[in-house]
């Protein structure tokens, strides 16, 4: 072979091709050469391809074309053999840089094996062969759990070893380093894992453990580097590109820095591999102690909630009798009343069940429920007291942009006529309760404020005869109580015979602390009936107890609990412990947050955000999270994580340095030397000197907490492995362009922040996932935008209109140039329509919410046929661009069921009957018809959407009557109704609307009477009528409304 003309040009044979080239036997195809990398790839196919996150199994054989094609088939025909039979490598004179391919075949798998898998977060690398413009796929199949990104820079850092040069020989030995630290950390990573969900009883491992932990986050550091610095020009599809790469001097320098870490880290592991054997030979108390088992049977049974029911509340009778005739003291001056004990006695549940009860709410006209907790500023708690009051009605004000002389006036003003229920839960300080009955009015009414404490100063506040002290269940209620969380499926809750004196053990350790006794039996739920894993579950219990002198009783149970949670539920558990106390997390946001931060793995067809909704509900069914509100088709919509549960949490993420939690409420706070992700609370002082940015991989701001941008403008400079971003609420106008460097970045979030517009660099950022600008003046995107084409979450629009009373309450966002190059999409919220977007709009099939605005009858017909291409879309969003415009949608058809649909807009006739409502209207369980009108009453025509959970109509002009007649919408649990100008009567007839449980009605002037039939309504526990006529306020104080808890209402203007 002449080197001279052919260098470079060494290829590989295949001896059978698919029609694709690649493979298979049936076709002839060109091949074209890679120059200087070892084998032959078919002609127009890109070549090597580095992406993000793979989650296969490991092992799966290559014996089909893999080519995604669909001209192309799947199958492979007779005859097609397996990658490591088909090719052969050719590559002179170069032993160790045969090809990739070659190795493969030699090898068989390049993977860490399943059995040896890391427990940790760390993003997975894959390599794929094939062709960019068939998306043909060979992927090397990797447990997410192991470190393949080692495997995979060792093997293509051998394929570029040629265009290193020999002016660095750490660089030259960088694969050679590699492969000896991934088969170091097979075997380190096996050990973490069985410590992680067996635990061990020595210090010296658990800092052993902790050392090769921060190792191991430098692993991921590099392969991260090296991925980028390989992987830049991917986009461009050439193997040019890549040499490239490597003969730019910046580049270079790169895998020099990469070299010497991986070189420095190679000998740290070997020390850290020589002083486990060591130190763990001299001691001899060290054990491990031995795993237990869950029943898999029991493990797939996700059907039973394991937070305390109202029907499952045991030794609350006497507290609830003495709370209740607190209540209703004939004294009818404002009366505070405390409930204090110990954490985790259950004060709070205790207190939300008298709060929830119909009659006790219906003796009150205004209610409120503040979680007070440590770390709360006044104003916020005031603020949070305002919207509670007005619930539902918040639109009627802007409670966000009050200073606390504004809150202050605007409390005692509603406080003032009404007979109010205030609950401060978790009150940590009299000098705060102090501050917060300032805003308390004694009006003479017989309003009561209930508190929570631990401390019992805190509870010497109220009078004597109004203190209750909650005591720890006795032996009988705590056994009740464990056998309903244990055996929640038993008939009766009957604990088997043999089970019967070791959970009686297990009960008796749990000091009658219901926290500690639902956690346990939950845990206990899942594992199998069987008296000797009851038994290894005792003898751990006790060593827990007896170890941690750190935690209290009920914190070293809960540790118990955590312990047993699968690996793949355990970073995602931690993760929560970065939000507020008694914070309300929000479950898309939180989803998110996970799939970014690389938690969530692939499972069969479902989406990421599939997966990490199980494991969501799994953390509410193990009682690590709370549950606080669902939406009208009863799926997860805000969560919170008990304040003993988040301090379990705070306290392992510090002993496996997962975070670090700033808040300088009370003082200076110590942070560690290097962490990993930083939740920022609260910050009075300048933070930059006190951390290293460099290693953080998640950093959250929560609202006020930070008052300038000058301290943290470093971040983007300088966090360049950072992966989660979010700054929502923050003060911020600007976006440094040094976000651009942040190559690893796959979630930043905006919201709530005054940002006018994105700095060009953002299109660098070719691993963003999630993009949220809510609440934003950013409308319009830089040029090039189209490139992020890992994109799943688009969110932006910019408020109007506050009080919601125009068609056109927010702006959108303009579409960009390439927009359906963004295939990956799955949400986008909120776009504007153009006559270039609604054609193609159909090319984002993967899409499952989509809110499209200022929509011309000229783009409907393309629109309905865009839309019919969508097989994910679950969620849709049709606005018109004015009052006047007509939408034509009677052609609307989807070729899935909708959960959600809002129709914003006057809609042509037939569009009820269209075929979409003809084949899946009856599936809908949400939908909101607005500015339109009606011929006739609407609840007819809508009565054929039976399984509908909420129904709103807004601004609809419409018929004077609305009948909702016997056996209509028997699943309806909210219905809305706004602004109906024609509308003088409301009449429910028996039998209609029997799960209502909201009712809200809103601007319906000519209204003067409460609806007829509204005691049919039993199940309704909140009715809001605002902005109504006073004739109708005045019918509404006659009584008819004694059976629903919580009502409000208000006047035109008031």
């Amino acid at each position: 072979m002449d080197n001279t003309k052919n260098k470079g040009k060494e290829k590989v044979k295949m001896k059978t091709k698919c029609r694709c080239g690649f493979l298979c036997s049936n076709a002839v195809h060109r091949s074209a050469s890679i120059p200087a990398l070892g084998f032959t790839a078919p002609a127009g196919h890109g070549g090597l391809v580095l992406s993000e996150r793979a989650s296969v199994s490991l092992g799966s054989e290559v014996g089909a074309c893999a080519c995604r094609d669909r001209n192309c088939g799947s199958a492979a025909p007779p005859g097609c053999s397996d990658l490591r039979g088909e090719l052969q490598a050719l590559a002179p004179g170069e032993e160790e840089g045969q090809g990739l391919v070659a190795n493969l075949r030699r090898k068989r798998y390049l993977s860490i094996p399943s059995s040896l898998g890391l427990a940790m977060d760390a993003p997975i690398k894959h390599l794929i062969l094939g062709a960019q413009s068939h998306n043909i796929i060979y992927m090397i199949n990797l447990n997410p759990l192991a470190y393949p990104g080692i495997a995979v820079a060792c093997e293509t850092l051998k394929l570029a070893k040629p265009l290193l040069g020999n002016n660095s020989e750490m660089r030259m030995a960088l694969p050679v380093n590699m492969k000896s630290i991934k088969g170091e950390l097979e075997i380190i990573n096996a050990f973490l894992k069985e410590i992680s969900m067996n635990g061990c009883n020595s210090e010296v491992i658990e800092t052993w453990t902790r050392q090769v932990r921060r190792l191991a986050y430098d692993m991921e550091d590099i392969v991260d580097q090296f991925m980028h610095v390989v992987g830049e020009y991917q986009q461009k599809g050439s193997w040019a590109c890549v040499r490239n790469v490597f003969k730019k001097r910046q580049y270079l320098f790169s895998l020099d820095e990469i070299a010497a870490k991986a070189d420095m880290i190679k000998k740290e592991l070997m020390e850290l591999s020589n002083r486990m054997g060591r130190w763990t030979e001299l001691i001899p108390g060290v054990s491990y102690n031995p795993a237990t088992n869950y029943d898999s049977d029991i493990l797939c049974q996700f059907g039973h909630d394991h937070s305390i029911n109202d029907n499952e509340l045991v030794g609350i009778d006497l507290n609830r009798e003495i709370l209740i005739k607190s209540l209703h003291l004939q004294d009818t001056s404002l009366r505070v009343i405390a409930i204090w004990g110990m954490g985790g006695l259950g004060k709070s549940t205790l207190v939300n069940n008298v709060y929830k009860n119909e009659t006790i709410a219906s003796k009150f006209s205004c209610h409120a429920w503040v979680s007070v907790s440590q770390s709360n500023k006044m104003i916020d708690i005031w603020r949070n007291m305002l919207k509670e009051i007005y619930g539902n009605d918040n639109r009627t004000f802007d409670a966000g942009s009050m200073n606390n002389a504004e809150l202050r006036v605007e409390l005692m003003k509603i406080l003032d006529k009404k007979r109010y229920l205030i609950i401060l839960d978790d009150v940590w300080t009299a000098e705060t309760l102090f501050k917060i009955r300032e805003v308390l009015v004694d009006n003479g009414l017989g309003s009561r404020v209930i508190i929570t404490t631990r401390i019992e100063e805190v509870a010497s506040v109220a009078e004597d005869g109004c203190k209750i002290k909650v005591e720890p269940l006795n032996d009988h209620d705590a056994w009740l109580l464990f056998c309903m969380k244990a055996f929640p499926k038993t008939k009766n809750h009957i604990c088997p015979p043999e089970l019967h004196q070791c959970g009686k053990d297990i009960v008796e350790k749990c000091d009658g602390l219901p926290l500690a006794i639902v956690a346990i039996g939950s845990l206990l739920s899942l594992k199998t009936r069987n008296i000797k894993e009851w038994r290894l579950f005792y003898y751990q219990l006790i060593s827990e107890i007896h170890n941690n002198e750190n935690l209290n009783r009920v914190e070293k149970i809960l540790n118990l609990s955590y312990k047993y949670l699968p690996n793949y539920l355990k970073n995602c558990f931690l993760y929560c412990a970065m939000f507020p106390e008694d914070y309300l997390i929000h479950r898309k946001r939180l989803v998110r947050m996970w799939i970014a931060d690389g938690f969530i793995e692939q499972k069969g067809g479902c989406s990421l955000e599939d997966v990490a909704e199980v494991y969501l509900t799994e953390l509410v069914q193990r009682s690590m999270l709370q549950v606080v509100a669902r939406n009208s088709f009863d799926r997860i919509q805000c969560l919170r994580m008990h304040d003993l549960v988040r301090e379990l949490a705070i306290f392992q993420s510090e002993k496996e340095n997962f975070c670090t939690i700033y808040d300088d409420t009370h003082g200076v706070v110590q942070v560690g030397s290097d962490p990993r992700r930083m939740s920022v609370l609260q910050c009075n002082n300048d933070i930059q000197s006190s951390i290293d940015p460099s290693r953080l991989r998640t950093f959250i701001a929560f609202e006020t907490c930070i008052t300038s941008w000058s301290w943290y403008s470093f971040i983007p400079s300088e966090s360049k492995y950072l992966a989660v971003l979010d700054l929502s609420g923050l003060p911020i106008e600007t976006i440094p362009n040094s976000v651009g460097l942040l190559f690893n970045l796959r979630l930043l979030c905006l919201n709530d922040t005054n940002l006018k517009e994105l700095p060009n660099s953002i299109t660098k950022l070719h691993n963003l996932q999630t993009l949220s600008l809510e609440r934003t003046q950013v409308l319009n995107f830089p040029q090039g935008f189209s490139k992020l084409k890992k994109l799943r979450h688009l969110l932006g629009w910019k408020l109007l209109d506050a009080t919601y009373r125009s068609l056109n309450n927010w702006d959108s966002m303009e579409p960009f140039e390439g927009f359906w190059n963004l295939k990956e999409l799955q949400s986008l919220n909120e776009i504007r329509a153009t006559k270039v977007f609604v054609e193609k709009l159909g090319n984002l099939s993967q899409l499952r919410a989509l809110s499209i605005t200022r929509i011309r009858s000229s783009h409907c017909s393309q629109l309905c046929n865009s839309l019919s291409k969508m097989h994910q879309l679950t969620r849709l969003h049709i606005r018109a661009i004015n009052k006047d415009e007509l939408l034509f949608l009677e052609n609307l058809t989807l070729q899935n069921p909708l959960e959600k649909l809002d129709l914003v807009g006057r809609l042509s006739e037939g569009t009820l009957e269209s075929p979409f409502f003809t084949a899946h209207g009856s599936q809908l369980l949400q939908i909101e018809i607005a500015w339109c009108q009606f011929i006739g009453s609407p609840v007819a025509q809508l009565s054929k959407l039976s399984n509908l959970t909420e129904l709103r109509l807004t601004r609809v002009h419409t018929c004077q009557q609305l009948n909702f007649h016997g056996k209509l919408f028997q699943k309806l649990k909210k219905v809305v109704l706004w602004d109906l100008p024609q509308v003088n009567q409301i009449c429910i007839h028996e039998g209609a609307l029997v799960s209502l449980e909201c009712l809200h009605i809103d601007s319906l002037k000519k209204l003067w009477d409460v609806p007829i039939g509204i005691g049919f309504l039993s199940s309704v526990k909140e009715a809001y009528f605002t902005r109504m006529h006073s004739e109708f306020v005045r019918n509404l104080q006659t009584g008819k409304l004694n059976h629903i808890p919580k009502v409000y209402w208000s006047t035109e203007g008031k």
